[in-house]
């Protein structure tokens, strides 16, 4: 008898150690701000767990608590169940561990706390350049030979003239890699970088400093300047004699899983795009407003950029629905082209976004009337695809941060914008609290698209923290920081989703150089698509749940490619963060 009621004890104390190891702790793996709320949710068999503690370096208990007393949420897409333990009241700088049963996780808290995140994030550009060597001083055991100088490439018969007919030679050297591939594509370098310029009136201090360890530091230019520079310089290389843009510098076909260097293909600039010249001339208007103050680095660029963005509107005008429809455009030219698309049937948000940023460039108040009759009447979160909210945005970060003066039109549209992203903002936070992962992000299966780290979690906080700029009120910057804590480790997979950082991260990115380098580790700073629910490329995946479906492998190109405007989100998030960290 004594020896089955030893036995029985003993599988009841097995049972219960194994309910104690289910416990599962996800938390922002980077860390926190001394003044940002501190949240780590604990999921799994959590009735079973009892106490928590937090102790600092020295081992000294500086919080704790009952889990059954902390408030418990249950996830979207299944019946599990999750504790939030809050620490937001240490705020103590140094390394700390949170202990739950035999569980426990460490985390640290401090000032600048992604600063390496940005920088790296920023940094990830110079390993996407494409026409130079990346040497090794710069970047390490990741260096490469230069390849893709693109000074003969030929002008596909889509995009031919009387000026330039088909296989004319033309340069369009330098620019970045697009994403996991070789080619360069117009609308989205527009988006990539209008993105980040969107958002420098508030960072320009906090980046102003920051060296990054690239060719032009020490020039007495933010690194980040001169880094978007190395694009900007191809896009304008990317112009016609008529004004618009060619919508893509690209091969005929993706290139395989080999580095720079070792690719064959003819590259082509192919057909023009309405959608394309817009992005086009918004960027280059946007640059002539912030390189103004680096003249004496970039001679006569100002004058250029502007000019350019002008002569691009000017043809949009006059070429109002000129789409890129690859398909179409494969049935009557040659070689048939087969990359990245980036087509757009609509250009009225393309319109809007232009128009501000030239209004803002030129102070011509016939742009502003132009902006007027293109405004959307619907908030939506900005895409390569639908631009129309870097207009309303640009609106509030140079209204609210930028010298503008103000009148009754100007007045107007500030209030507009204001109304649009507010509104916006307002109904987005709305489900937070009760949210498994205690964040507006990742809520309901539509969350999950591809890009979902990037279009998704990150872009949002980004509005969130332009809603606060524009209100002063802390619930949405308090919400920003919590899309951040997702995509940084409080998830259910428990991924920090970018390269190189956090204690699990990406080692597998569909990237070509990453994966054709010889280097175990992928190129830092790169953030990856993350899950999504429609993924169905390969037999790469574990989870039907949206918020499971994502696979490190480099296969899985929707849920593990990396972009440059995915990339350009996280710097412009992290940028702001490390801006807005004492607030």
């Amino acid at each position: 008898m004594k020896k089955y009621l030893y036995l029985t004890l003993l599988f009841c104390a097995i049972t219960l150690s194994s309910f104690a190891q289910d416990a599962v702790i996800h938390i922002n793996q980077l860390g926190f701000y001394p003044y940002q709320e501190k949240v780590a949710v604990v999921e799994g068999k959590v009735k079973f767990l009892k106490k928590f503690n937090v102790t600092n370096s020295a081992g000294n208990v500086v919080l704790k608590g009952m889990i059954s007393k902390c408030p418990i949420a249950t996830s979207s897409f299944c019946s599990n169940q999750a504790y939030r333990i809050d620490m937001s009241s240490i705020i103590r700088p140094g390394e700390y561990t949170l202990n739950i049963d035999k569980t426990s996780t460490k985390f640290v808290v401090k000032k600048d706390v992604l600063d390496d995140l940005c920088k790296a994030g920023i940094k990830a550009y110079y390993y996407q350049r494409a026409g130079m060597p990346i040497e090794e001083k710069y970047a390490g055991k990741w260096n490469r030979p230069a390849a893709h100088m693109d000074t003969e490439v030929l002008v596909h018969a889509s995009a031919a003239t009387s000026k330039r007919p088909e296989g004319t030679v033309i340069s369009s050297p330098k620019g970045w890699y697009d994403a996991g591939d070789y080619n360069k594509y117009i609308v989205n370098s527009g988006f990539t970088i209008g993105q980040m310029l969107n958002i420098y009136p508030l960072v320009e201090e906090y980046l102003k400093n920051q060296d990054l360890n690239i060719p032009e530091s020490g020039n007495d230019v933010p690194d980040i300047l001169d880094e978007i520079y190395y694009n900007l310089e191809w896009m304008l290389t990317m112009q016609d004699t008529d004004g618009g843009l060619y919508h893509k510098l690209t091969t005929p076909n993706f290139e395989g899983f080999v580095m720079p260097k070792e690719c064959k293909q003819t590259r082509y600039v192919v057909q023009k795009s309405t959608c394309a010249t817009l992005d086009f001339a918004a960027t280059m208007a946007m640059a002539s407003r912030i390189y103004a103050p680096y003249q004496a680095q970039f001679p006569g660029f100002t004058k250029k950029a502007l000019e350019a963005a002008k002569k691009a509107y000017l043809w949009a005008l006059k070429n109002p629905n000129v789409y890129y429809q690859q398909n179409e455009m494969n049935k009557k030219f040659s070689p048939k082209v087969n990359t990245g698309t980036y087509g757009d049937m609509s250009a009225k948000d393309e319109f809007f976004w232009a128009a501000v940023e030239l209004y803002f460039a030129t102070k011509n108040d016939d742009f502003l009337k132009e902006a007027n009759s293109y405004k959307p009447s619907k908030f939506s979160v900005p895409t390569w695809g639908d631009v129309a909210s870097l207009g309303i945005t640009s609106w509030i970060m140079n209204y609210n941060i930028g010298a503008m003066s103000r009148t009754p039109e100007t007045v107007l549209m500030e209030e507009y914008a204001n109304d649009m992203l507010i509104g916006w903002a307002d109904e987005y936070i709305k489900k937070t609290e009760g949210s498994m992962f205690f964040a507006p992000f990742g809520n309901k299966a539509s969350d999950f698209h591809w890009a979902s780290m990037a279009e998704g979690a990150a872009t949002e906080a980004i509005l969130l923290i332009q809603a606060y700029v524009a209100t002063k009120d802390k619930k949405y910057l308090i919400n920003a920081r919590r899309n951040a804590d997702y995509m940084l480790g409080r998830n259910p997979l428990d991924y920090c989703y970018i390269t190189g950082f956090g204690k699990k991260s990406p080692m597998n990115p569909h990237h070509r150089v990453s994966a054709s380098d010889g280097i175990e580790e992928p190129i830092p700073g790169l953030l990856v698509g993350g899950p999504n629910a429609t993924a169905n490329e390969g037999n790469y995946y574990q989870s039907e749940q949206p918020d499971k479906r994502y696979a490190d492998n480099q296969g899985s190109y929707t849920t593990n490619e990396v972009a440059i405007n995915w990339n350009s989100a996280l710097v412009a998030l992290t940028a702001a963060l490390q801006t807005l960290q004492d607030y």
